[in-house]
């Protein structure tokens, strides 16, 4: 399964685009798989997913490849309109979340999410607000609220950010990271040196953290 389609949340939010993958072979009435939600940048924003297929990460990875690394996994790579950032779309993500989840009889133990720059910063917003509804999450050149951390004590985290970004500087990763461990919490900082901004291409091509994500449980 590999296609693109829109979703109306309750209220007065926009309508959010997405793209949807899973393997070629699953059948929802006998596996139940885990998922990996997906929010891009701010360069990205607009009405038309499909060129996330064509950029970068997730949904270019499993959109040549459902099946990509062997993995058995859905994908969920909304699209955040053109006048908004993710920090304003919290709760209909959240509703999308949930109606895929229900809609492709997902893990609910085993939904993660990643992102970068917009979608980094966007990735810490929602596991600061919903904690409890992923397993684990792999922001990418993001950052957020170090005095929220406490939040994310029993939540397994991978960050990622270049050495030499000069768009979002490596200390927003670095504060969110120490912040998290400072609280009793399990984040794992990588920095790429001499990377700029497009992190992202070394997190998803060169780590292990796409495989990861797939992996992790939701702690009862």
């Amino acid at each position: 399964m590999n296609t693109v389609r829109q979703f109306k949340a309750n209220g007065t939010f926009p309508s959010l685009p997405y793209i949807l993958t899973a393997p070629e072979d699953w059948d929802p009435a006998a596996e139940q798989l885990p998922m990996i939600v997906f929010l891009h940048g701010a360069g990205e924003r607009g009405t038309d997913p499909e060129p996330l297929r064509l950029f970068y990460g997730i949904p270019r990875l499993f959109g040549e490849q459902p099946s990509y690394h062997g993995l058995r996994v859905i994908t969920l790579s909304p699209q955040c309109p053109e006048e908004y950032i993710w920090h304003h779309l919290t709760l209909p993500l959240r509703e999308l979340i949930e109606t895929v989840a229900e809609e492709c009889r997902v893990d609910r133990d085993r939904i993660t999410i990643t992102g970068c720059s917009m979608g980094g910063f966007g990735t810490w917003e929602m596991i600061c607000t919903y904690p409890e509804l992923f397993a684990a999450a792999a922001p990418i050149c993001g950052g957020g609220l170090t005095w929220r951390a406490g939040a994310l004590k029993n939540l397994p985290l991978r960050v990622f950010h270049g050495g030499a970004d000069s768009v979002v500087p490596l200390v927003y990763s670095q504060l969110m990271t120490d912040a998290v461990n400072k609280a009793g919490g399990n984040a794992e900082l990588t920095v790429f040196p001499g990377v700029d901004h497009d992190s992202w291409i070394p997190a998803y091509r060169d780590t292990d953290v796409i495989d990861w994500l797939v992996t992790q449980q939701r702690s009862v």
